[in-house]
């Protein structure tokens, strides 16, 4: 069987809101490159907070501070250097709904999970909840911090690594 190749790498999708359980979508998302995907694509949103009152909206580069948040959560993850062909995308609009447009083209979406269940997850909605019903590709939710592997070393060559 002869199959024709995809004029598009295909993406695993992360969100990243610089919570430490992004941080460890981060890192998965790195060990699943092999199987899932060909580039990360981290991807942090942003929403313009309404207008309160007579207050009017404050000025304040949202921006700007998704793409802080963003560094400082790929700096955690990969100390080392990010993986090569890694791609930041800083979107606005809400987490959830970038996300499931973002699914659209991926293999698959990596994202955190903050741990707000019960009532609290009621009142504040879930991300992770409503990408896992309604992306277009498969979803992984990740729960707590990664574990080393054993006689492995990172599954993906760094940026400024020597090869």
């Amino acid at each position: 069987m002869h199959t024709i190749p995809s004029p598009r790498p295909r993406a695993v999708v992360v969100g990243v809101d610089g919570s430490p359980s992004s941080v460890t979508a981060l890192q998965l998302a790195a060990r699943l490159i092999p199987l899932a995907g060909d580039v990360i694509h981290a991807v942090t949103s942003w929403q313009y907070p309404p207008p309160f009152g007579a207050y009017g909206p404050v000025d304040v580069n949202h921006e700007e501070l998704a793409g802080k948040v963003l560094d400082q959560a790929l700096n955690e993850a990969f100390p080392g250097g990010t993986p090569l062909g890694l791609k930041r995308g800083l979107i606005q609009g809400s987490p959830a709904e970038v996300l499931l447009e973002e699914s659209t083209h991926a293999s698959m979406v990596v994202v955190g999970s903050r741990g707000h269940g019960g009532f609290a997850g009621l009142l504040l909605g879930s991300v992770s909840t409503a990408v896992t019903e309604r992306a277009k590709c498969p979803v992984l939710v990740s729960h707590g911090a990664l574990q080393p592997l054993e006689g492995q070393g990172s599954t993906l060559p760094l940026v400024g690594a020597s090869a």
